[in-house]
């Protein structure tokens, strides 16, 4: 007699035959056995926080929250635009109420995170920490006094967003919808905290939005009134960078750094000017990079995509590459 052979269960006639024989479970003494090993990888994780060779945060003061940042973020934009996130049914006459209500509930939160900021890096360098309460509520008031010039600032941003895009079909899309507005904003909100010198919380937030949005700012930058990032994937501005009013960047745009200089000791250089400087109303295309401390693309200039720059231009210039030769080949039989 000729055996079958088995075939592969489907899903279904696993599920099938599994109720019908019910699948055999391992036997309590097999799985505790193999539980018993979990304490010897415990220990050999914590031998690790004792040898100093991996990083940990123990018996240390609270790091700022990234959860919390993003929720402080939230919170601004509610302050930015209101209406638009979060709390809805906003009128002429509950306005200042629900402004007064979502200001007082950011001041707390803020003044806690920049207190634990300060609190860290204080430990971080050995300091002792006398005053990070009152810094945190200090640099929270001095962060909230500037929104409105921050609304002012966004506004002059959605409208460069509709002024340089046909595809924009009003401002309310622009506010909801547009990545290059998000990260602009969460961009503007940690640049005001990154002059405030808050530590690290900055840096949190800008992250954030590049995880979310795929455009890299740092929170370091200097960049002028009516900014517009077109699409924005994969833009990334460095620390230095300086960026006049009214200049656009399409996606895949770079605004890095040479080569990194060192000091006698082979340390980093970080304080020095890295990254390059964009004039008013230069536009940049897809696709390019443009490098160096030195460089400066002069006002209205045109820098075409995909190109590659580590040297100045002059006002009023247009970059561009040669028109590639195009091969045309004719496949046998019209294939």
């Amino acid at each position: 007699m000729t055996r079958k052979s088995k075939l592969p269960l489907s899903t279904e006639s696993c599920k099938e035959h599994c109720l019908a024989e019910q699948c055999p479970s391992k036997e309590p003494d097999q799985a505790a056995g193999i539980r018993s090993q979990l304490p010897e990888v415990v220990d050999r994780i914590v031998a690790t926080c004792e040898n100093r060779n991996c990083f940990e945060h123990v018996e240390a003061e609270p790091l700022p929250s990234r959860r919390r940042a993003v929720s402080i973020l939230e919170s601004c934009r509610e302050i930015i635009f209101p209406g638009y996130f979060g709390r809805q049914g906003i009128d002429r006459v509950n306005l200042r109420y629900r402004v007064g209500l979502e200001v007082s509930e950011l001041f707390d939160r803020l003044a806690e995170e920049i207190a634990n900021a300060i609190r860290h890096e204080c430990t971080r360098h050995g300091h002792i920490c006398q005053h990070c309460e009152e810094s945190g509520q200090e640099k929270a008031l001095l962060f909230i006094q500037q929104l409105p010039e921050l609304r002012a600032l966004l506004a002059s941003d959605v409208h460069a967003a509709y002024q340089g895009d046909p595809a924009a079909a009003g401002y309310d899309e622009i506010i909801f919808s547009y990545p290059g507005l998000h990260a602009i904003t969460i961009y503007r909100i940690a640049h005001a905290l990154y002059r405030l010198e808050v530590p690290i919380l900055p840096r949190i937030m800008t992250e954030h939005a590049h995880s979310i949005t795929g455009i890299d700012i740092h929170p370091g930058a200097r960049i002028g009134k009516s900014f517009f990032i077109d699409h924005g994937t994969g833009v990334v501005i460095g620390q230095t960078a300086v960026l006049g009013a009214g200049v656009k960047l399409y996606q895949g745009v770079t605004l890095g750094a040479l080569a990194f200089r060192r000091d006698d000791a082979g340390q980093l250089e970080r304080h020095t000017k890295r990254h390059p400087t964009l004039e008013d109303d230069v536009t940049v295309y897809a696709g390019s990079t443009i490098l160096g401390g030195e460089t400066v693309i002069g006002t209205r200039s045109v820098i075409g995509g995909n190109i590659w720059l580590t040297h100045s231009v002059p006002p009023d210039t247009k970059v561009i590459l040669n028109p590639p030769e195009l091969v045309y080949k004719r496949q046998p039989n019209g294939k």
